[in-house]
Parts: C-alpha cells; sequence; structure tokens
C-alpha cells in the first residue's frame, strides 16, 4: 500500500481515501444504510427504466425524461458506491490518481446533468398544463432527443475545465484524501499551488449553471400554478397540481442535500468533518433511491404496470 508520507512526490500516482474521518469503528454500521440505499438506487432505477421500455402507454416526453434521471442516477451512484463501500468493508483506501479524477469528473458532470433534466421535466409539466392540446406536437421524440443531448453535452462541457485544471496542479503536501470520494475541493485542496482559480470556477457553475436550471424550474411553476389556479373546480386544481406532486418531491430530494452540501464546504468552516462529508454522501446517494420510488408511489401507469408485473410472476 502507498506511503501515508506528506512530502517529497509530486502528481502521486495514488491517492488515499481516509473515509470518513473520525467514524472509523462505526464503518460497519454506516455501510448497512449505504449499501441498502445503492441497492434500491440500482434495483429502482433499472425497473424504472424497464417498465417504460415495454409499456407503450409510457412512451412520452415525461417517462423518457424520467429515464434520462434513471441513468444519471445509476452512473452517479456507481461512480461512488463501490469504493466508498470498499473502504467501508476492506479498508481498500488507493485510489489510482487518473482513477480519481475520472470519479471527480462523474461525479460532477452527472450532478449538472440530472439538474438539466430537472429543469427539461418542468418545462414538460409547464407544456402539458399551459398548453395541453399541443403538447404532443411540441415536445416530439426528436425535440426530447436534442434536450436530452444538449444537456449532456452542457454537463460535460462545463465540467471539463475542473478536470483540466485539477491535473494540471502540481501535488506535493499530501496525497491523503479527507473525504471517501474525490469530491472537487477536497482533491485540489492537497495541491501545492494557489487553486483560486479551481475554487471560483466551481462555485462558476454551481451558481450559474445550477442557478439557471433553478430559475428555470421556479419560473415554470409560476407559470404552472397561475394556470392551476384559474381552474374553476378545486378538485381539477388538485388533480392538475398532483400530476407535479412527482416532480416536486426530486426536486427537493435532489437540490436541498446539494446545496447544504455546497454551501458547508465553502464556508461552513464550524461545520465537524465527519458531518460534512455524511451530508456530501447523502447528497450523492439520495436522490438516485428516492427518485424511482416517488415515481413509482406516485404514477399511475408505473404502477398499474408494476402491479401487473407483480401478479403475472406471482401465477
Amino acid at each position: 500500500m502507498s506511503d501515508y508520507n506528506t512530502t517529497g512526490f509530486t502528481n502521486p500516482s495514488n491517492f488515499i481515501l481516509l473515509g470518513i474521518p473520525g467514524l472509523e469503528r462505526s464503518y460497519v454500521w454506516i455501510s448497512i444504510p449505504f449499501s441498502s440505499m445503492y441497492a434500491i438506487a440500482i434495483l429502482g432505477n433499472c425497473t424504472i427504466l424497464y417498465v417504460v421500455k415495454i409499456e407503450p402507454s409510457l412512451h412520452g416526453s415525461m417517462y423518457y425524461f424520467l429515464c434520462m434521471l434513471a441513468v444519471t442516477d445509476l452512473v452517479l451512484s456507481t461512480s461512488v458506491l463501490p469504493k466508498m463501500l470498499s473502504i467501508f468493508w476492506f479498508n481498500c483506501r488507493e485510489i489510482d490518481f487518473s482513477a480519481c479524477l475520472t470519479q471527480m469528473y462523474l461525479i460532477h458532470c452527472f450532478s449538472v446533468v440530472g439538474s438539466g433534466i430537472l429543469m427539461a421535466m418542468a418545462l414538460d409539466r409547464y407544456v402539458a398544463i399551459c398548453n395541453p392540446l399541443r403538447h404532443s406536437a411540441i415536445l416530439t421524440n426528436s425535440l426530447v432527443a436534442k434536450v436530452g443531448l444538449v444537456v449532456v453535452l452542457r454537463g460535460s462541457l462545463f465540467v471539463l475545465p475542473e478536470l483540466f485544471l485539477a491535473r494540471w496542479w502540481p501535488y506535493c503536501r499530501t496525497n491523503i484524501i479527507p473525504h471517501s470520494y474525490c469530491e472537487h475541493i477536497a482533491v485540489v485542496k492537497l495541491a501545492c499551488a494557489d487553486i483560486r482559480i479551481s475554487s471560483y470556477y466551481g462555485l462558476f457553475v454551481a451558481l450559474l449553471v445550477t442557478g439557471l436550471d433553478v430559475l428555470c424550474i421556479t419560473v415554470s411553476y409560476i407559470q404552472i400554478l397561475r394556470a392551476i389556479f384559474r381552474l374553476p373546480a378545486k378538485d381539477a386544481r388538485l388533480k392538475t397540481f398532483g400530476t407535479c406532486i412527482s416532480h416536486l418531491s426530486v426536486i427537493l430530494a435532489s437540490y436541498v442535500p446539494a446545496l447544504f452540501s455546497f454551501f458547508t464546504q465553502r464556508f461552513g468552516h464550524n461545520v465537524p468533518l465527519h458531518f460534512h462529508i455524511l451530508i456530501a454522501n447523502v447528497y450523492i446517494l439520495l436522490p438516485p433511491t428516492l427518485n424511482p420510488i416517488i415515481y413509482g408511489v406516485r404514477t399511475k401507469q408505473i404502477r398499474d404496470r408494476l402491479l401487473r408485473l407483480t401478479s403475472q410472476k406471482v401465477t
């Protein structure tokens, strides 16, 4: 295993992930909910993809965006959890320098992609409620594919400078990362250089790109609520608003832990390190775990199809 020294190297071949410093004795217990959440995320998102694929009535823009979100969640959770569990179970803390940067890129890239998909889903809900007669004509399969491509390219290109900067910095202080995965700021803080460019660019991506998504989602839902309140019947208002509950729940599950983790890392200097790392892990794991559950429970078409599949297997 690599030496845990702190001097005498530049751009090490390996980094050492400490996991959650201070909670080493609890790793087995911590791994139980984390591994359970990962299993639920894998099973739930794969189920969503399978159900949408085999059910013709689900071949529409909202469910295509949901499939994109499921793929994003699978990539995001898989890029983190296997290595994290190897630390908890086998004390396997080494990670190759290139593998660390790849993990960092995947985490931040697909976080941005997931945010873009949530924005696209909000626009889909806006068209479905505010212009329902033209929903199918506006959100064609071709447009959905183009939106998905733009969202992926946006995430890939905006995060790419973070990767180049992180690879460019000289690392001559230590190769020990006090984290359970290669988070961007946790990695570049090890560089023996002025990393303000990396820090400012990460802040730029978070505030501009994700902030723009949140703004678009907010504007979409303001228009949606205005359209809902114009409906004459209370039952119609509740039913229409009910079609947005799943999406709103997913938004809260995605953005609240992410924003909390982001701001505590940069400004919460009095927050204990182990608490910050736990929140950062929840930010990665919670949305992939909850998203398929929320849509599976709240979406009647998916729920009915799952019940039919289950009944067929039982009989």
